[in-house]
């Protein structure tokens, strides 16, 4: 497991663009293992596990000083592959694509396991600490909470599939889901907001190797961005808007945790104000 240390802002303001993606950009995802990053802020963990010919398991490390990982904490799995299997304490769940997963406190044993190991499953998952067992429940992109938002004139239509949040599978902190631009939209979260009482974790997907998406970050008077490709994620502290613009229409997985689990505690800043 990675750690990754905090970065204020403060210490934001004076940095390189490589210094930005040494400290807010991760990659994760990589063929026949499970690559976790373990996050000081809210000690939030993201991780990706493509499991091949063998199996994955779940551990804790030396990290989370537990006997198990989910011994203090809970899971959200979403799958952006093919098919798989991820079993909780001998439970299993069949996992297509878009399937996402959550794995309440107290799980013991979790594995990720392909159907075919030429088409793998590709497993995303975002852990916070837990205070409270809350069952492990399976969700379906049919079952999800869909918001459909924006417009074709201002270039951000797009739908939200909301899978782990305070209306839908409860959690202690966590909150889930991904976003999907329609074909001809490249703009999301604009006007664009902050929240002081979360961060945020952004995993972009099924962007093609000529695709980009700039993900602007930083405090509304003084944005940078980072050049996001396929499967990359990037760190969105407190301190920081999220908004993405790219050279075609993507999809990202959003979660994040913290004081609440209100998906409209925003703290939104005006397009004219932006620097």
């Amino acid at each position: 497991m990675d750690v990754r240390y905090t970065v204020g802002v403060n210490e934001y303001r004076r940095m390189s663009t490589q210094e930005l993606r040494d400290a807010f950009l991760v990659e994760l995802f990589e063929d026949g293992k499970l690559n976790l990053l373990y996050c000081e802020v809210e000690r939030g963990i993201i991780g990706a596990a493509i499991p091949t010919k063998n199996s994955l398991s779940l551990e804790a490390g030396k990290e989370l000083a537990a006997d198990f990982f989910c011994q203090r904490r809970e899971v959200g799995v979403l799958n952006i592959g093919g098919n798989g299997v991820v079993t909780v304490d001998d439970t299993e769940y069949t996992m297509e694509n878009l399937d996402g997963l959550y794995i309440g406190r107290g799980s013991e044993s979790i594995s990720f396991a392909s159907v075919d190991a030429g088409d793998p499953a590709r497993f995303y998952l975002v852990s916070y600490p837990a205070h409270k067992e809350y069952p492990t429940r399976q969700a379906k992109k049919a079952d999800a909470n869909a918001l459909h938002l924006g417009s074709v004139e201002d270039a951000n239509k797009r739908t939200i599939y909301q899978y782990i949040h305070e209306n839908g599978i409860q959690s202690c902190q966590l909150v889930m889901g991904f976003t999907a631009l329609e074909t001809g939209s490249v703009w999301n979260t604009m006007p664009c907001h902050t929240h002081e009482r979360r961060t945020e974790f952004y995993m972009y997907f099924g962007l093609d190797e000529n695709t980009k998406v700039f993900h602007m970050m930083g405090p509304g008077d003084e944005t940078r961005h980072l050049a996001m490709s396929n499967e990359q994620a990037a760190i969105s502290p407190m301190w920081s808007i999220h908004s993405g613009c790219g050279t075609k229409a993507y999809t990202f997985c959003w979660a994040m945790g913290g004081e609440n689990q209100r998906f409209d505690d925003m703290d939104h800043i005006a397009i004219k104000d932006l620097q």
